[in-house]
């Protein structure tokens, strides 16, 4: 890896949550500030209390603006001077102003360059809801702010699943599913595996809509009048794409071992099996956008929030993966501006295994 550090980004989420405790645990191992550097927006004074709780020893380097975080240094970003009343685990509105502000803030400086990447603390996504977020979540949010369509992506390691629909009531899933949408998520799918995991010819997985894949139209149509055409036509342009395959059985088969990308139908389909398989380790990536966003795979953890009981393993993880993306990206673009470099370096790697 190269040593350059990259300037991450983390918006801290819902303060009486466990997204302060995850992103100071994470920053504790010194190695992470030789991996990147940190700019936390928040306040120093909040962090500070926050600290103190969970006796934590970190520095803390206040700035007045994410161009000026120092390598080496745990950077937040001073956005309030006020100082909140945290109640660990209880919703709070007042709490969920700030979440945004943080967010909001995070994310402007995402687009003016001030930093590389983001990765999201979580929200509550009840008490962050107002005028000016008026989304079902993150993903939501960002797709209104970046340039590009949004997919929500979950990783962990070379499993990765992706969301047709996503934070819709599972009754309009069937009426939100049609052929321009099926092959938006295929096209952005094929597209993030290639520039943002440097996978050249992706092989990707439909999931059934209904069950059995809707047994030849018995349990359903979905599957024999959308998917299955348009999986035909990508097979017609030689993609690799296969399916759809009965997601009860995919999972537990193994089958998702053979597919570097896997697409399901709607959230729950997608997201327990994935989060049975990876939880602690998983990533959600919103892919499709014009920069980078990673969080973690949990919520806010209200029932463990302030008891020094959260695994940072998700956010840490959360941290790699945006880094690491960040990287590939930059490497594809620099290489399909550049075709005989990309020639000379695959010509490198064919005679030089």
């Amino acid at each position: 890896m190269s040593n350059e550090k990259i300037k991450v980004g983390i918006s801290v989420g819902d303060l009486n949550g466990i997204g302060t405790e995850v992103i100071l645990k994470t920053f504790e191992e010194s190695m992470m500030l030789d991996l990147c550097t940190p700019v936390i927006f928040a306040s120093t004074k909040t962090l500070t209390f926050i600290k103190r709780q969970f006796d934590f020893d970190q520095l803390l380097y206040g700035i007045n603006h994410p161009k000026d975080a120092l390598e080496g240094k745990i950077n937040v970003v001073n956005l309030w001077k006020e100082t909140p009343e945290i109640n660990f685990g209880k919703p709070d509105f007042e709490i969920g102003k700030l979440a945004f502000q943080s967010l909001r803030e995070a994310t402007k400086a995402l687009k003016e360059g001030s930093i590389d990447v983001l990765v999201t603390a979580p929200i509550n996504k009840h008490t962050i809801h107002s005028e000016e977020f008026n989304f079902p979540g993150h993903t939501d949010y960002l797709a209104k702010e970046l340039e590009g369509e949004s997919l929500m992506l979950m990783v962990s390691g070379n499993l990765r699943v992706g969301l047709l629909t996503d934070h819709i009531p599972v009754s309009e899933v069937a009426s939100h599913l049609n052929e321009a949408l099926i092959k938006k998520k295929i096209h952005l799918l094929i597209q993030s595996l290639q520039q943002d995991f440097g996978i050249s010819k992706p092989k990707i997985a439909l999931l059934g809509i209904n069950p059995h894949c809707g047994d030849n139209g018995v349990i359903g149509q979905e599957d024999d009048a959308i998917l299955i055409p348009v999986i035909q036509q990508f097979k017609d342009d030689k993609a690799l794409v296969y399916g759809p395959y009965a997601a009860d059985s995919f999972f537990g088969s193994a089958n998702y071992k053979n597919f570097d990308g896997i697409l399901a139908a709607y959230h729950d389909q997608g997201l327990i099996p994935f989060k049975t398989l990876a939880f602690g380790g998983g990533v959600n990536f919103t892919a499709g956008l014009s920069h980078i966003r990673t969080s973690p795979d949990h919520g806010t953890g209200f029932d463990i929030a302030g008891k020094n009981l959260a695994d940072p393993g998700s956010f840490r993880q959360a941290v790699y993966t945006a880094i690491d993306i960040f990287r590939n990206r930059r490497s594809y673009l620099t290489d399909s501006q550049n075709p005989l470099k990309k020639l000379s370096k695959n010509t490198s790697e064919r005679y030089n295994p």
